[in-house]
Order: C-alpha cells, then sequence, then structure tokens
C-alpha cells in the first residue's frame, strides 16, 4: 500500500468521522479497531501500523487502492431525493429494484455523506437481538451483556435523541419473517422521529402481497406503514452505464458499448468490465 493510498483513507476516515461525531463511535463500529489507532492513522504516526489495519480500515470505509466512483445515473437521482425526503420528514419507504441496480452503492454513498444515518446490510441468519446488535453498533454503542429489551430500549432513546436520524436497511428481503415482522415494533417506537427505508429486490414486495393474500400476521401493517406502495427502479440504461464508465476515466466508445451489450443491466458487472478494460490499455 503505497503512501497515497493511506492519505486517501485518512481523508475518507476524517469525513467519517465528522460524520459520525466522535472518533470512539467510529472505533465501536469498525470492531476491533482501537480510538487510539485512528488517532495514529489521522495524525500519521503509522510507523506501527500493518499493513492487515490499514486494508481493514479502507475495507470499512468502502474504498480501496483504486477508488471507484458513483456517477449520476436516473436511480442514483431518484434514491438520494427518497433518502433525503424520508430523513427530512421522518417518513418510512419501501424501493425495490433489481439485483446490481445500485442500490447499495448510493446507499453507502448517502450514509458517508449525511449525518445520523445507519445502513444496515441485513442477513438471512439475524434474529431480533442480532439486528439490534448491529444497529446499535453502527450507531457507536456497546451491546455487552444487555437482554433483548434492554437493547431495544437503548436503540430507541438514541434514536429519538438524534437530529433527524435515518435507518436504511439493505437487502431486507434477506429478513426472516420475525425480524421483518419486528420492523413494525420499531417504527411504532419511533414514528415521527425517525425515516426508515427498506430496499430490497422484487421478491419482497411479492412475499409481502402474498403475505396478505393468506392473512399472514403482520404483513398488512407492514404494507401500511410503507404507504401502501413499493416504490421500483428503473432499468439500468445504457446512458446509465456510460455515466459510469466515463466517471471512471473509461471514455472509449467502442469499449462501453461491448460493457452495454455484455452487463444485461447489472451495475457489478459493469464495475468489473470496467476494470478489465483499464487493465488491457
Amino acid at each position: 500500500m503505497t503512501h497515497t493510498d493511506k492519505l486517501t483513507i485518512v481523508e475518507h476516515l476524517d469525513q467519517y468521522i465528522t460524520q459520525k461525531g466522535s472518533q470512539n463511535k467510529v472505533a465501536v463500529e469498525m470492531k476491533n479497531v482501537s480510538a487510539s489507532l485512528l488517532s495514529q492513522m489521522r495524525n500519521h504516526n503509522w510507523e506501527n501500523i500493518s499493513e492487515e489495519m490499514w486494508r481493514k480500515v479502507s475495507a470499512f470505509l468502502g474504498i480501496g487502492t483504486s477508488e471507484w466512483k458513483i456517477a449520476e445515473t436516473g436511480n442514483s437521482q431518484l434514491l438520494m431525493k427518497l433518502f433525503s425526503e424520508s430523513q427530512i420528514f421522518s417518513l418510512v419507504i419501501a424501493v425495490t429494484g433489481n439485483a446490481g441496480s445500485g442500490k447499495t452503492a448510493i446507499a453507502k454513498k448517502y450514509e458517508e455523506e449525511n449525518k445520523n444515518v445507519f445502513r444496515l446490510s441485513c442477513n438471512e441468519y439475524w434474529d431480533k437481538k442480532w439486528f439490534l446488535r448491529e444497529l446499535l453498533s453502527k450507531m457507536g454503542k456497546e451491546t455487552d451483556g444487555m437482554t433483548l429489551p434492554e437493547m431495544m430500549h437503548k436503540a430507541v432513546m438514541t434514536l429519538k435523541s438524534a437530529s433527524k436520524p435515518k435507518i436504511i436497511l439493505d437487502e431486507a428481503d434477506k429478513l426472516s419473517d420475525t425480524v421483518l415482522l419486528f420492523f413494525i415494533t420499531l417504527y411504532n417506537e419511533l414514528e415521527g422521529h425517525c425515516g426508515i427505508t427498506i430496499m430490497a429486490t422484487q421478491y419482497l414486495e411479492k412475499r409481502i402481497r402474498r403475505g396478505i393474500a393468506m392473512q399472514k400476521k403482520g404483513y398488512r401493517e407492514i404494507y401500511s406503514r410503507v404507504g401502501l406502495r413499493f416504490i421500483e427502479l428503473d432499468q439500468t440504461t445504457f446512458s446509465d452505464i456510460k455515466a459510469v464508465c466515463v466517471a471512471n476515466d473509461l471514455n472509449d466508445e467502442q469499449a462501453i458499448r461491448g460493457i452495454a451489450k455484455d452487463a444485461d443491466g447489472d451495475l457489478r458487472r459493469v464495475k468489473r468490465m470496467v476494470f478489465a478494460n483499464k487493465r488491457a490499455v
């Protein structure tokens, strides 16, 4: 890792700490990274910091030695607008889009650029306690030895005391019914105090509608709380793919058309192919 790479990491680290409010909060969120180590990075006392630790902090911040730039696309503009409105007015919204449509990248960008935004990358194995542990960790709060009710109380009180907090549940279709229905409890406690965005593939909408049709407990409540609407992102266009390529210094029109043809609208695939084209030059 070069000196320039480390300077880039420190620059992003400074921005993230400013956004989160304190170095200690960020250290808790990173896990197994001390506040003193972050202080050493920021003060350029780098002699005793291992390459592994630099890579860990870089990965957490979502950067690398060759930083990927987020382009302005139709979906990115829409998502940024929805995130902002949800945060300002404490709204609950649900957004669906194909895998590879750029939802996660834009959510990460919004979290990095705005205060009191907590993005959770959901997983199948989460139970209610794990969900709250991840949420509190994002807020820089310790949870060791706490019961589920204690964690819930701490999460709610922390969010209610924050200015315009915002939760983004990324890949929410991975959540089990138990945790998904737990969202109702969280919403009821935070209504009017916190914006919440549920993001997933179209499978989540189908799952909710099927649950309503089968009169499954809680599904009608979830649908009501997201305003009886799932906002669907548009298909990725050639213009979107071209914007991504150009933002990442690939300007060859023929190469861009080849990427657009092969990527099938998946921006993850676009990213791989952009790097492949740049390596081949």
